[in-house]
């Protein structure tokens, strides 16, 4: 892949999932946000182009790259990943993080009333997280496996109820930047999921948790917004035509 400062962010995460971790080092979204240019990117946070462009040439010119090849699966085989490790994996660490996260508050909340605020956002990110997902599963996800199944069969697309798929794509990609604002939140209460020195072990595994969460998140979210949704829209778009 050849990289210049108009390659967006969400591309070169496409391409090699491992520059994710690069990135998250410069403390750049590479999620919700992965729309922006390098240039962009580069000009509002202060950091050198070059500097960046040569860190990400060095990483994908190693001679053990590893390429993602998330890019060139079927939508419904992506779609069939996404269910089962990501939207699961919400649905299983989720009631376990609430559970250690009210017992924090009621043990540690006097002395260090972050937690309060803490167990708040991800109380919110729960509750709106599985109507996200069922959302997707309901709505979003069955049209494009009717998209996929009509362009193998050569069959006539019904179109579906929301008109476009651009339009539950659009409500999709919000809502993903809202669950982004409020783990930035998360990461800077929980000082980047640092315990504090008198942390007791569930104080520990649960700021561990929240930061594997987050990062599972993160490329749950890559997957949608910078590989499946574009790849929807031209799949629809090739109706169209």
């Amino acid at each position: 892949m050849k990289i210049n400062n108009q390659t967006t962010i969400g591309a070169i995460v496409a391409y090699d999932f491992r520059t994710a971790a690069l990135f998250s080092k410069y403390k750049i979204d590479f999620c919700c946000k992965g729309d922006r240019t390098l240039e962009a990117v580069c000009t509002k946070k202060n950091i050198s182009q070059k500097e960046l462009i040569d860190a990400l040439e060095a990483l994908l010119n190693n001679s053990q790259s590893y390429i993602s090849d998330y890019g060139q699966w079927s939508l419904d085989l992506l779609i069939d990943y996404i269910e089962t490790t990501h939207h699961h994996y919400v649905e299983e660490k989720t009631p376990v993080l609430l559970q250690f996260l009210d017992k924090l508050c009621k043990v540690h909340g006097e002395k260090h009333p972050e937690l309060l605020k803490i167990n708040a956002l991800f109380s919110e990110s729960a509750g709106e997280l599985a109507m996200h997902m069922k959302k997707e599963e309901l709505v979003l996800f069955p049209f494009i496996r009717q998209m996929v199944n009509a362009k193998k069969e050569g069959s006539e697309l019904k179109r579906p109820h929301f008109g476009s798929v651009s339009n539950p794509v659009t409500m999709m990609r919000h809502e993903h930047d809202t669950e982004g604002e409020r783990f930035d939140k998360i990461a800077t209460l929980t000082n980047q999921y640092t315990p504090p020195a008198d942390a007791c072990n569930t104080y520990k595994v649960t700021y561990a948790m929240l930061q594997e969460f987050e990062n599972d998140l993160h490329k749950h979210i890559h997957l949608e917004n910078n590989i499946l949704f574009p790849k929807a829209i031209t799949l629809e778009a090739d109706f169209n035509n």
